[in-house]
Order: C-alpha cells, then sequence, then structure tokens
C-alpha cells in the first residue's frame, strides 16, 4: 500500500494521519546512496542480534562479513541509523544546554499495573531504496504496544505525534525515554508535563533502563521486518500495523504466563 498523491477525496496528509505516518514527512525523500543503503541493513542486522556493537566492533564484524568499513564510516552510517552502543561509558557528548535531561525514576521500582509505566524509543526500518524511523510507545507492565508511528525524518513531530495518539486512550503514571533529542525537546517534554506525567530517562548507553522496547524491536525486525522488501512507508506500515495487531493480541508471552499483551493490558476488553 502506497500513498496516492491523486486521490480525489483524501488529502496525503489524511492518508498519512490514517495510516500512522508522520504528516511532516510525507514529502521529505533521503538522499540514498545506494551502497551505505546496502551497509545501513546489514549493520541494523547486526546491531539487532548484538547491540552491545559500537563503531569498531561494528566495525570489524562488517569486514569479516566481507565488506570494508572502517571505524569512522561504521560510526557515521549508525549515527545515521540512530544507532548507539548500549553498555554503560563514560559520557562523551553534552545535550544542547536548551534541553533538560531528566533523572532516570524506575530504579527499585515495582511495576504492578498496567498505564503505571511506558517506555518508549525509536527504531530503524529498511525501506527497498531508503529507509524509515519508528517510535512505539510500550506499556511496560503488559508489554502492549500503546501507540507508534512511521516517519523517514528523526524529526521529534512523529514522537509527538504517536504521544498524543496513545494519550487519547490512556495516561500513563511515568513515560521512559533514551536522551536523544526527540525526547528531551520542549514540545516533547512539555506535552509529558501538560499531562501530569513524569518524565524518566535512561542513563546515556545503559539498555537495561528500556529493556522492553528493546526486545520489542527485536521480535518486530526478526518476526516481520526481515521477512518482507517494504516499498516505501505505506508497505511498511501496512506490514508494521498487521505484526502489532498481533503482537499485542494473538502472540503469548511466557513472561505474562501465556497471556497476550491486551488480555493483560486491558482483560475487560479482550
Amino acid at each position: 500500500m502506497l500513498l496516492d498523491k491523486n486521490h480525489p477525496k483524501i488529502t496525503i496528509s489524511r492518508q498519512a494521519e490514517l495510516m500512522n505516518i508522520a504528516r511532516s514527512t510525507v514529502y521529505y525523500q533521503p538522499q540514498v546512496n545506494l551502497e551505505d543503503l546496502r551497509l545501513m541493513n546489514v549493520i541494523d542486522e547486526i546491531y539487532t542480534e548484538f547491540p552491545c556493537y559500537g563503531k569498531r566492533r561494528m566495525s570489524a564484524e562488517l569486514q569479516r562479513r566481507g565488506y570494508e568499513v572502517g571505524k569512522q564510516k561504521a560510526r557515521t552510517l549508525m549515527q545515521t541509523m540512530g544507532l548507539e552502543a548500549i553498555y554503560p561509558k563514560p559520557r562523551t557528548s553534552i545535550p544542547h544546554p536548551e534541553n533538560k535531561i531528566f533523572p532516570y525514576l524506575l530504579r527499585g521500582l515495582d511495576i504492578v499495573r498496567p498505564n503505571q509505566v511506558w517506555g518508549t524509543d525509536i527504531t530503524y526500518i529498511r525501506l527497498l531504496g531508503g529507509w524509515a524511523y519508528l517510535v512505539a510507545f510500550l506499556d511496560w507492565y503488559s508489554r502492549y504496544v500503546v501507540s507508534w508511528q512511521l516517519s523517514n525524518t528523526m524529526e521529534s513531530d512523529f514522537c509527538i505525534e504517536a504521544l498524543e495518539r496513545g494519550l487519547m486512550n490512556s495516561k500513563p503514571e511515568i513515560i521512559n525515554s533514551d536522551q536523544g533529542s526527540q525526547f528531551t525537546s520542549h514540545s516533547f517534554t512539555g506535552t509529558l508535563a501538560g499531562s501530569g506525567i513524569k518524565i524518566s530517562m535512561d542513563g546515556r548507553g545503559r539498555c537495561m533502563d528500556n529493556i522492553f522496547t528493546e526486545r520489542l524491536w527485536r521480535s518486530l525486525k526478526q518476526e516481520e521486518v526481515y521477512l518482507k522488501e517494504y516499498r516505501g512507508l505505506g508497505e511498511a506500515h501496512s506490514g508494521i500495523s498487521e505484526y502489532f495487531e498481533r503482537y499485542n493480541h494473538r502472540r503469548l508471552h511466557q513472561s505474562l504466563n501465556y497471556q497476550t499483551p491486551s488480555e493483560v493490558y486491558n482483560p475487560l476488553k479482550s
């Protein structure tokens, strides 16, 4: 399914809204170097399996697979994809001085009910001839995907659109994210504060602070994305939408005593 720019009744903006595609990125086309795109897709598979890999080990792994990629090239591509090795390490970058970094609130906290904590993160989604980014909001107690959105840029707008869509149905007590600029922006944190939601942020490079979302990305990619060749955002939306429908309502989780996320998140409606 692709966006129809000539549809007689539904505007491109409305089509994007219906398909969970960020409206601000409908007409944006990333500049694609086909060799870089091929390398990014390989990096995505490596990173999904080994998220602790930084530029050095990513470069070494690529070379083992026959790609002559140095450390700096690996670093550049990983930055384009929004990837960072997720192991504890010294803080090497300084956030924008206008963007406040919030403390991590979940250490030692027992997660005992739905909508107590939502986690959010962004991941790279490969397309045929390009790429996109996916943001999702995940209820930690039930593993239920509350809301999600696709975009072909890393601007914060699509994260805010996904957040607002999620808040139309329910509201968490806490939302946890990493320290990416999308989640530290005034517009994102302001939306949370205005809704009375507490803001929690991971320590830099600490995957265990947002482990449930990392597991979601692995499941999505291994069970859906890597099995398909999406031609564009429309096809990616269709495939991911069908996957999240199965994930929420049909996929049993051992950690949930072999129930589905929807049965735990909203048992009265399941």
